[in-house]
């Protein structure tokens, strides 16, 4: 088992890693074909599920995502913004519009997944809005380490005008939120230096290794099956996830943030 300090900053992801993220095409074809055999992951009990894109991604691209939480019994729903181009004037007031609206409507606390800077999205809401929030989970989402860890820093300056490496940005992000919580990351992530998305395991904290790219992250199958299993869990009562039978060829067993 791993453990990973944060005493010398994190470089992002090798060029090698980068051009690999093309393999998202054929985690797409895997999350298709697997579809059967995914149908036998716990089934959900209809609360609501708030699903947030990464960085210039829309609602499309978690598509099949929430098609498949649809399908175990889930109430999905995505955040209807159209492209997530970081946090401009007005983007944060309506993930909380959404949110309240979302938990009023059902009567019950919402889960929140979030990929890449969704993710980050995911925990700041959590944080700030715990009444309204039951678990959160992320996709290959970069909230410890520096700003500059990721292949994405440059273009998330130019189209948010913010800075990659604003402290006060970060403040409701990088500690645990006071929730059930799950980082799901990958070690051939292209896109986010892995070591920037393990969570410090805690009563209710963990981490879920998979074999993964950081674009592909949302369709692919061990992702669907560990996100089907952790909202699967009654409110009050979280595990740890479970490897079973599948680590470590399908989940290797995660590092741990010392």
């Amino acid at each position: 088992m791993t453990a990973v300090t944060y005493d010398q900053p994190i470089p992002p992801p090798s060029r090698l890693l980068l051009l690999a993220e093309g393999r998202a095409l054929w985690e797409t074809v895997a999350g298709l074909t697997f579809w059967p055999l995914l149908q036998r992951a716990p089934r959900g009990d209809g609360h609501a599920v708030l699903v947030l894109p990464g960085l210039v991604a829309s609602d499309a691209s978690t598509g099949l995502l929430r098609r498949y939480l649809k399908s175990r019994h889930y109430d999905p729903h995505g955040w209807g913004q159209g492209r997530n181009l970081g946090p401009r004037p007005g983007v944060e007031d309506r993930m909380v519009d959404l949110l309240k609206q979302l938990a009023d409507k059902s009567g019950r606390k919402v889960s929140i997944v979030g990929w890449s800077l969704g993710g980050v999205y995911a925990r700041m809401l959590a944080s700030t809005h715990t009444d309204m929030v039951r678990s959160v989970i992320t996709l290959g989402s970069p909230f410890v380490g520096n700003g500059h860890s990721t292949n994405a820093w440059r273009l998330y300056e130019n189209v948010s005008g913010k800075s990659a490496d604003d402290q006060a940005q970060w403040s409701s992000v990088r500690p645990t939120p006071p929730v059930p919580t799950t980082s799901i990351y990958s070690r051939t992530d292209g896109v986010v230096a892995w070591q920037c998305s393990l969570e410090q395991n805690g009563p209710r904290s963990e981490n879920i290794e998979v074999l993964a790219s950081h674009i592909g992250m949302g369709v692919h199958p061990a992702v669907l099956y560990a996100l089907a299993d952790r909202l699967s869990q009654p409110e009050g009562e979280w595990k740890p996830f479970n490897r079973g039978l599948l680590g470590p060829l399908v989940y290797p067993t995660p590092a741990q943030r010392a």
